[in-house]
């Protein structure tokens, strides 16, 4: 008998792997202890996966937004929605799209960068807006922000060089006009 502890990874991909619909919504709750997790249960029996999650505290310290990223079938998503709606301590939950709303995140990138490369990795970073946070003799933080599909290309370009880590936040986002989020 082994010891070996199996990993997630270790397990058959389920029949909805293939879905990778990546819906946006934005929780209006009372802060208080327990809300999350409560929101997190319904997604979870549903199927539904959190891919990104942002939460903090309104203008008013008694409410919080949650802005999560979640993966699922489509046609759940109204359940779902309606579903957390009728929680104790939700306000409001509602989706949104790029028509919608704006929608940025922000990611900080560690690469290893000597004196060899780290002008061509400064010239990436400069070219999507980025700036750079942290500089030593050997490596640099630099952190990017914009939609998904930017910090992705951002990366893809900066992969040729040693990345060491990058912190990636979930999407923010907020309804355009005067419409609230």
């Amino acid at each position: 008998m082994s010891d070996r502890i199996p990993a997630t990874t270790d397990k058959k991909p389920s029949p909805q792997a293939d879905i990778i619909n990546i819906h946006t919504l934005s929780v209006y709750v009372n802060n208080q202890p327990g809300v999350l997790g409560r929101i997190c249960n319904v997604f979870s029996r549903r199927g539904f996966n959190i891919e990104s999650l942002v939460v903090s505290q309104t203008r008013n310290p008694r409410f919080s937004r949650m802005t999560i990223g979640i993966s699922g079938h489509p046609e759940g998503l109204h359940q779902i929605i309606m579903q957390v709606s009728k929680l104790i301590d939700v306000i409001h939950c509602q989706e949104h799209t790029d028509r919608d709303a704006v929608s940025k995140e922000m990611v900080l990138v560690k690469i290893a960068a000597g004196p060899e490369n780290r002008t061509e990795i400064l010239q990436i970073v400069g070219h999507y807006n980025g700036k750079t946070v942290d500089l030593q003799e050997d490596s640099l933080i630099c952190l990017l922000s914009g939609n998904t599909d930017k910090l992705d290309a951002a990366i893809r370009l900066l992969s040729k060089f040693e990345i060491i880590e990058t912190i990636r936040t979930g999407k923010v986002v907020m309804a355009r006009g005067l419409t609230d989020t």
